[in-house]
């Protein structure tokens, strides 16, 4: 190629690439507003409260924070928000060995605070972070169950052998301390039933079969 046709190659290449460069960014400039989620009055208190306890102190959000506590991006999504509220106000009534301390919210701020969360949980992190490889190992291999448990995201609460969340009881031996699956089928369907003021939410809306083969996993653990 000569001198004269690089030269041209190369001007004309990165015009085309600006060119491409000013398209995208007018289409993304234009559909931007459709694309994030409403921000309502009480998604901007909520934002306030976050600020005002110093919540990113402990927590991150979209990876920005302290690493103390677990993140809260998709909080809303991996718990719900009445055990999340419950939470918020007396972390102790859910969890005695909670680190989190009572911060004192009232019920509006507690109320705000999830409405700023559930905002954040709908920001596309295209997948981001990967799930943990031995969290995603689990399933391979398993039984109904165990897939189950994992289906239903139950490890974002409970412990199996080190691996999972502190927000519920730990389950690695609750086949030794809760051997009847009915006792677990009850639970599962009614956690209050059985458990005075639990926080879990309530599987009723689990099939009689897929109940049995969670309840069934459960007792195995021991």
């Amino acid at each position: 190629m000569s001198h004269n046709g690089a030269r041209n190659l190369f001007i004309f290449g990165s015009l085309l690439c600006f060119a491409v460069l000013i398209v995208l960014t007018i289409d993304t400039i234009g559909t931007l507003d459709e694309r994030a989620p409403e921000i309502t009055e009480a998604v901007n208190a909520g934002k306030k409260v976050w600020h005002k306890y110093d919540c990113i102190g402990c927590h991150t959000i979209l990876g920005n924070g302290s690493y103390f506590a677990p993140e809260m991006t998709k909080a809303v999504v991996r718990k719900p928000k009445e055990y999340l509220k419950k939470f918020i106000l007396d972390p102790r009534t859910i969890n005695p060995k909670a680190a989190m301390p009572k911060l004192g919210l009232s019920e509006e701020e507690a109320d705000n605070l999830i409405a700023f969360l559930d905002w954040i949980s709908k920001v596309d992190t295209n997948g981001w972070p990967p799930e943990p490889i031995l969290t995603a190992a689990a399933g391979k291999g398993s039984s109904m169950g165990q897939t189950l448990f994992k289906k239903h995201d139950c490890s974002a609460c409970h412990q199996i052998g080190g691996l999972g969340g502190t927000a519920g009881p730990d389950l690695t031996h609750i086949g030794l301390e809760k051997p009847d699956a009915d006792w677990h089928i009850r639970h599962l369907k009614d956690p209050e039933s059985v458990v005075p003021g639990s926080a879990m939410p309530a599987f009723a809306h689990l099939s009689d079969e897929d109940l049995r083969e969670l309840a069934e996993y459960l007792i195995t653990l021991k």
